[in-house]
């Protein structure tokens, strides 16, 4: 797999409110503190949490200082380095769990593993990521691929976030696709913008997404998307499985009718229960 380069990356500024009269800016930097922390960036000093949040260290060091005290950041003992709180993880599992498509969908997915493929996973779209709601898996272990609900993949390299980005106009799948850097996962990776603006235009043709070691060697991924009543996508699921298992070609005749009637099956649900990602 491709190495990603380890240096803390400043963050792109924030976007303009939509209302600046309502707009409480302390509010805005303090959460822009809690986002410098990414699975890839666990732990940061005060000078890379300045850094990646386009904060001067005076101001970084007071919000650091006020996260720890409420509970959202906490210090690394015998260092000088920060982390994100158990009071982030109580925010996540609230939103993960209540009134979601995830209390719906989990035990679904159950009848897919191990008889279709070897995962499968419930994601939504934020910014340029793909959020997993749910995961089960059997038999991917050797592969070390974390995908616990709340971890984040980044949409360009993911079959999961090109089902969703392709049912999304297309100035919106721009926005998305330039909202992180795009490296290569793999040799597979697709990263250019106007090659990923064509598979998406073939996905959205076709209604279901593929992937072939493009996210990750020796993983194969089948995805759909999720619609609500008014046609707008909400979220995909997925099944992956061991590419040692079979083919792809066989791997999609078994998997896409499966899968195609479970989403239906969960589509219908969450239009009928008024539910969203």
């Amino acid at each position: 797999m491709a190495k990603v380069h380890k240096k803390a990356a400043k963050r792109k500024p924030e976007a303009s409110p939509k209302n600046p009269k309502n707009y409480v800016a302390s509010v805005g930097k303090a959460f822009a503190v809690l986002r410098s922390f990414t699975s890839e960036a666990f732990e940061l000093t005060l000078s890379e949490v300045a850094a990646r949040a386009d904060l001067d260290r005076g101001t970084a060091f007071r919000l650091i200082q006020t996260l720890i005290e409420l509970g959202y950041l906490q210090p690394v003992p015998q260092s000088r380095r920060f982390r994100l709180g158990l009071a982030c993880l109580d925010l996540g599992y609230t939103v993960l769990s209540h009134g979601s498509l995830r209390a719906i969908v989990e035990p679904l997915l159950r009848d897919l593993v191990p008889d279709v493929g070897d995962a499968a996973s419930l994601g939504i779209l934020d910014g340029g990521d793909v959020i997993y709601l749910a995961r089960v898996g059997a038999g991917l272990d050797r592969h070390k691929m974390d995908r616990r609900p709340g971890s984040r993949i980044p949409a360009y390299s993911a079959a999961l976030g090109h089902v969703m980005l392709a049912h999304l106009p297309r100035d919106e799948q721009i926005e998305r696709l330039e909202a992180r850097p795009r490296v290569k996962l793999s040799e597979r990776t697709l990263t250019d913008l106007d090659a990923l603006l064509a598979r998406l235009d073939l996905v959205r043709k076709k209604g279901h997404a593929v992937s072939d070691g493009e996210n990750a060697y020796g993983l194969r991924t089948l995805a759909t998307p999720i619609f609500d009543a008014q046609g707008v996508v909400i979220g995909g699921l997925s099944v992956t499985i061991d590419a040692m298992r079979m083919d792809m070609p066989a791997f999609r005749d078994q998997a896409l009718p499966r899968l195609t009637q479970l989403t239906r099956q969960v589509q219908d649900i969450a239009i009928k229960s008024g539910l969203s990602g």
